[in-house]
Formats: structure tokens, sequence, C-alpha cells
């Protein structure tokens, strides 16, 4: 049992909150400005172990602190506020260029102020999310890039991390259905589109590009470092994973690690990346039928059968040759969400508003793994990932008896689990 009182509760609540509100004066003060560098740089000057990431002062978890204590509701607030001190990213999914640009330019400017460094999520591609929980996008890929242009010129000459267009490499319009695009053209179009986006943002000076390639049981090994070579990340400084998705960072870490040396193997040996081991298969395993003697995704032991694989093929190449890339771990501290056996006869969208979930690793840049630059959180905690029905052929989630909120709305019951169940504890940062 919580023995705190009310009253330390509520002390401790609008501490937080004006730790927050004043965050950007405070910085300001104890932090010069920095000087501008006259052509792009790797992410490496852009993040460093001793990177520290925008926190929004006014963030949905903040003003929901705020709501909580007002209904008497201290532990939440208290659990809100702590959630208010991390940083996250900020999404941008539509608008008219001349809107991107002007709030683009806000929030660096506000960053900047203050001696840190946003994250910023480009997320307005044609076609996106299969027209989906997350359908939209541009119109066409003209405005797309007129979008993009806008984005990029809102940044300027600032400090930024930008995660291009979730999902946007792992669903391509060929993998919405057999009649969505039978000549290819659409996927064709995508693939140029976000080379452009990779393209223009990396163009930046002072701008850390990461292009979005799913989760580590989505595309195997192969298929999504093919993509990503297509899509123009030669032009990047790495891609993100994970992005609104609870699968373990340590899983994540190993499949980036899997997909940068078989890029790596496809431009240097010109060996085709689908030949590389992954999650799903590796030729170096005996594959005889005998338990542990092949690969499965769900099951990381055998994963010593793609590793050998790799020291077979590739080797270690030079850690300067291999792209880097970020995990999401806004909410994966308790991994990936199994349904009860038999619970559902269609698929479960296990990632669509995963039930009983919480907060992951804490955003960092500091994270000690080779080849992993940070970990950020992408997806807002207690945003909704959709209307979610477990492929029951009604409108309610049977995870929560309700419809669940669309895509991108605060639920305020989905933050207050996340930061209760966070692994590790949530804490305020300091």
């Amino acid at each position: 049992m919580n023995h705190r009182s009310p009253r330390r509760l509520a002390a401790a609540v609008v501490a937080a909150l004006t730790a927050c509100a004043a965050l950007t004066a405070t910085q300001a003060q104890a932090t010069p400005a920095q000087a501008t560098p006259a052509q792009a740089t790797p992410a490496q000057d852009v993040i460093t172990p001793a990177t520290e990431f925008y926190v929004d002062p006014h963030s949905k978890a903040a003003k929901q602190a705020l709501v909580d204590f007002r209904n008497g509701d201290t532990e939440n607030a208290v659990n809100m506020a702590k959630l208010a001190s991390w940083p996250q990213a900020q999404w941008f999914t539509e608008g008219t260029p001349d809107e991107v640009r002007g709030k683009v330019s806000k929030l660096v400017h506000r960053a900047r102020a203050v001696g840190r460094t946003p994250v910023l999520v480009a997320y307005n591609v044609p076609g996106r999310d299969c027209t989906q929980y997350s359908s939209g996008g541009a119109a066409s890929s003209a405005a797309y890039r007129q979008w993009i242009d806008a984005f990029a010129a809102g940044i300027g000459n600032h400090k930024a991390v930008v995660v291009v267009e979730p999902d946007g490499t792992a669903l391509l319009p060929k993998d919405c259905g057999p009649t969505v695009d039978p000549t290819g053209r659409l996927t064709a179009a995508r693939i140029a589109d976000l080379a452009y986006a990779v393209k223009t943002l990396k163009a930046k000076p002072r701008t850390a590009v990461y292009l979005d390639a799913g989760n580590v049981q989505w595309r195997p090994v192969g298929e999504m470092a093919q993509r990503l070579l297509d899509a123009g990340i030669r032009h990047s400084d790495g891609f993100a994973l994970n992005v609104s998705n609870t699968h373990p960072t340590d899983h994540n870490a190993r499949y980036g690690t899997w997909i940068a040396k078989c890029m790596w193997f496809a431009t240097t040996t010109g060996g085709p990346a689908d030949s590389c081991a992954g999650q799903y298969y590796s030729a170096a395993a005996p594959n005889d039928g005998t338990p542990g003697n092949a690969v499965s995704s769900t099951d990381p032991t055998t994963w010593r059968w793609t590793d050998a694989w790799f020291e077979q093929h590739v080797g270690t190449p030079p850690a300067d040759e291999l792209h880097h890339f970020v995990i999401d771990t806004s909410r994966n501290g308790l991994g990936a969400w199994t349904p009860e056996p038999g619970k559902y006869t269609g698929d479960p969208e296990i990632w669509c508003n995963a039930p009983g979930r919480g907060l992951g690793p804490r955003p960092t840049a500091d994270t000690g793994v080779p080849l992993v630059d940070a970990y950020l959180w992408i997806k807002i905690p207690g945003e909704s990932d959709g209307s979610c029905t477990r492929n029951t052929g009604g409108t309610i989630d049977p995870e929560y008896g309700i419809v669940d909120p669309p895509a991108g709305t605060w639920w305020p019951d989905q933050a207050h689990t996340l930061a209760r169940n966070a692994v590790p504890r949530l804490t305020f940062n300091r």
C-alpha cells in the first residue's frame, strides 16, 4: 500500500510540472548558442552519447497530469508528470507546405533555445498505412515533395533528428493487397518519394535522418535490407526500428545489426540481399526438423544460426561502413503482447493498442550498443493506434470493451497503464 499523503503527491506534481514549464528559460541561460557548420554532417556529429533530446513542456502528458491532479487522482498525476519529463518525438502528418514549415521551424527554434535536440517524424507519404487506421498522406508525389521541401526548410541549419515515414518501407503499396498495385507503379513511386525525402532532409547541415524499417517480427532481414537500399538509405544516417510497436529492445538491436551487415554485404561483395539469413531462416542451420536446428522468429535462442551465417559470409565489416539505427522503446518495457491461445480466429492485431504494456528504456543517446545511436520514444506514449477490432467483424475492441479512439488520439487510460507498467520503473528525468 502507498502511504504517501495527498499533500506530498500534489507537491510532487506541481514541482514536476513547474520544472517542465521552466525548462526553456533555465537551459537558455545555461547553454550558449552553437555555431552552425556549413555542410551536412554524419549522425555522430548530431547524436553523441551526451546528446539530450528536447522535452516539450506542453506535452499531452503534462496536460494530463494537471487534469488528473484537479480530479484528485494524485497517483496518476505523478506518473503523468514523470512521463512528461522525458523527451518524445513530435509527429508532422498533414498540412500545407507553409504550415509544416512554420510548425517545424517553431519546434527546432524552441529546442535550440534550450540546448536540446528535437526528434521529428515525417509522416505524410501518399497512400500511407494501406488506407487502414492511420490512412492519409499527401495527395500526390508532387505534393509530398513540396511538403518535404518545406519540412527541410523549417529545420534549416538547426540540429534535428528526423524519422522518415513509419511503415513507409515495410508496408509498400504492393503489400496492401493483390489489386492495389498490379503494375507496380505505386510502389515505384513510393520508393522514389522516400529516396527524395531522405536526400532532401539529409542535405540540411545538422540533421540526422533515419528511414523507418519496420520491426523484428515483420520483414525478413534480406527483404528489408534491399528495400532500404532501393529507398536511398545511402543518403541517410541509418534506419529506425520498432516504431509504434512493443517488441523487445534487444531483439530489435539484433535485427538491426543483421540488416546493417546485410546491406554492407550486398553493396560491397555484390551478394544478393535476399540471400542473407534472418529471423525466419538461415542456410547455416541444419534445417533437419530437429527442434532448435532451424531459425524461429519467436525463439531468439535459435538466432545463433543467423549469427553463424553472417560470421561465415560477412565476417566483421569495418564499423564505419555500417549503417546505424535507432529503436523506439516507448511501449516495449514488457515486450510484445500475446493473446490467449484460441481467443481469436483471425489476426489479433498484436501491434494495435496492445493491452497491458509498459514504457520501455528511457530515451537516451548513450545506449552502449554498437550501431544503436539512440533509444527514442517515437510513438507518443498514450496515443491510440486506431479503432482496433482484432478482426472480430464488429466495432468494439474486445480487449478493452470499447471502440478505441481514432489513431493519434490521446487516450488517458492507455497513458496511465504504460506509465504504471514501465520497465524500468518510471522516474523523473533529472
